[in-house]
């Protein structure tokens, strides 16, 4: 079977766009929650403690550190204090180009983690870079502002792209040596090899054929391939609970908007007259043609939409409930809660491998549906 090198510029391409937007649109931050957050942090930091001291334990703030994209990967936590690896901050300012550690930020007088870097100063809040002098502005909208003069362009490596970032290099080496071994192998694949293979013909004979055709299929099999094994890789990153691993990027909705987005795109451009036909003509009388042509249109944008909130609703709701099932022990505080809360992890745990594959199969499945929809025949309708 002879492997494309096509995947590897289509993963390169899809990594390119969902780094821009994970950097630029950090999806931790709640634009509803800010105002109440920034005066419940001041109230608790009027008489700062040291970490962890007198505490009480708060499931939506471990699931929701979880489940939200980081700065830094927290590691363990050590006599009260984190053990945490910090990851770069790259920022680009009215003043040019800005790169530091994120273990630079510590807190100031007022409790915010703030860092001067070069005569600028900068508060970093629900993982959230401001300008210091600008941070106030956002207790007056109670939002978080759209504009770049209140935060810079942050292109930082957190928790997220650097999950993105080691699925890529997986991919790469899996494909790469998957190439090498059909060059040393003209007969049965073994190895590596022999367990993608059956994958790879998954994919063409049960989602690329039967929905886009024999003969267009082909020229699809690069991306449907990638967006496979990608989201698949990412679901499964997302499972094992320790550094380097720990984060949720498939549950990022910035990274399911621009995966589905791509999708959008590549069926949008590859639509032939009779798809637009459909949609500008549709088979009715000409007299509901105003009706459905909004209709049409709609439709057009609601069939990536479903694939942004599929994917990102499944694999957040599969973390949140284990999360929300380990919490059972800290708020019942009771080691007698352990056993059973720990029977429900691990099936759930269990189950949501299956959901891994699952919802990378089914964003394939409808990816190639949505092409096959576009590119199909007009007698075909």
């Amino acid at each position: 079977m002879a492997i494309s090198k096509k995947p590897v510029s289509f993963i390169v391409a899809t990594f390119v766009g969902l780094v821009s937007s994970i950097a630029l649109a950090n999806p931790t931050t709640d634009s509803v929650q800010v105002k109440t957050e920034v005066a419940h942090e001041e109230h608790h930091t009027a008489a700062p403690a040291a970490h962890g001291e007198g505490k009480e334990f708060s499931a939506t703030e471990l699931i929701n550190s979880h489940i939200g994209d980081a700065h830094d990967f927290h590691i363990a936590d050590w006599d009260g204090h984190p053990i945490s690896l910090a990851l770069p901050i790259i920022l680009w300012t009215d003043n040019g180009l800005k790169v530091f550690s994120s273990a630079e930020f510590h807190h100031d007088n007022t409790g915010h983690h703030v860092v001067s870097v070069d005569g600028e100063s900068f508060v970093r809040y629900n993982e959230v870079v401001y300008y210091a002098d600008k941070f106030a502005e956002i207790k007056d909208f109670g939002m978080i502002p759209l504009d770049f003069d209140v935060r810079p362009l942050n292109f930082s490596i957190t928790k997220n792209v650097f999950s993105m970032l080691l699925s890529v290099i997986v991919l790469l080496l899996l494909f790469t040596a998957m190439a090498r071994s059909y060059k040393k192998n003209d007969k049965a694949p073994k190895g590596l090899a022999g367990f993608l293979e059956p994958l790879v013909l998954f994919v063409r004979d049960e989602i690329a054929i039967p929905n886009i055709g024999h003969k267009k299929y082909a020229k699809y099999m690069p991306y449907l391939l990638t967006i496979f094994f990608f989201i698949w890789i990412n679901n499964l990153i997302g499972l094992i609970p320790f550094f380097p691993f720990s984060s949720n990027l498939t549950g990022n909705i910035y990274f399911t908007f621009v995966m589905a987005f791509i999708t959008f795109m590549i069926t949008t451009a590859s639509a032939n007259k009779a798809y637009w036909g459909h949609i500008f003509a549709p088979p009715v009388p000409k007299a509901l043609y105003p009706i459905m042509w909004p209709v049409e249109i709609i439709g057009m944008f609601t069939k990536p939409f479903a694939l942004m909130i599929r994917l990102f609703a499944n694999i957040t709701a599969g973390h949140i409930i284990i999360l929300s099932l380990i919490s059972l022990i800290y708020i019942f505080k009771s080691v007698a809660i352990a056993p059973v809360s720990g029977a429900f992890v691990l099936f759930m745990s269990v189950l949501e491998m299956l959901v891994a594959a699952l919802q990378a199969y089914v964003f394939t499945l409808l990816s190639a549906l949505f092409i096959g929809q576009a590119v199909e025949e007009h007698d075909h309708h």
